[in-house]
């Protein structure tokens, strides 16, 4: 086996081991959040660590998602695509973490960078399975 190959199968599998962690981490942060803070913070915080578990989990099934494609096909759009997604997934949910857990204000500037990472995602992942050239 090549090492490009072995490289190209690792990229698939490394997705979806990061897609399992990041489904892991929600579940705990949204558990945590919901009984051993719920009557410790605020309202507005518990919520924001409940956008950020549901996100965090939508896009962890994403990456699982990518990592089976890619391994699928290979496509370097895909890889690109997953690679936007972590990021997204580490700015927005990450910046409501600290934000819900620390009332640091500042880093709600953050969590847009991180929606708009999430979002280009998804449109590359989109147009790399509608080219053409696209292989199968």
């Amino acid at each position: 086996m090549s090492n490009s190959f072995a490289g190209r199968v690792f990229i698939g599998r490394l997705f979806i081991s990061l897609g399992a962690l990041n489904a892991f981490i929600s579940v705990a942060m949204g558990a945590f959040a919901a009984h051993a803070l719920k009557h410790s913070l605020a309202e507005r915080y518990l919520s924001a660590i409940q956008t950020a578990a549901d996100y965090q989990f939508y896009h962890a099934l994403g990456l699982i998602l990518i990592g089976i494609l890619y391994q699928q096909n290979r496509d370097r759009l895909t890889a690109l695509s997953g690679w936007f997604m972590l990021c997204g997934i580490l700015f927005f949910s990450g910046s409501l973490y600290v934000l819900g857990l620390s009332g640091t204000k500042w880093l709600g500037m953050i969590t847009p960078a991180g929606g708009l990472c999430l979002m280009i995602a998804w449109l590359i992942l989109a147009f790399a399975h509608l080219r053409p050239d696209h292989h199968h």
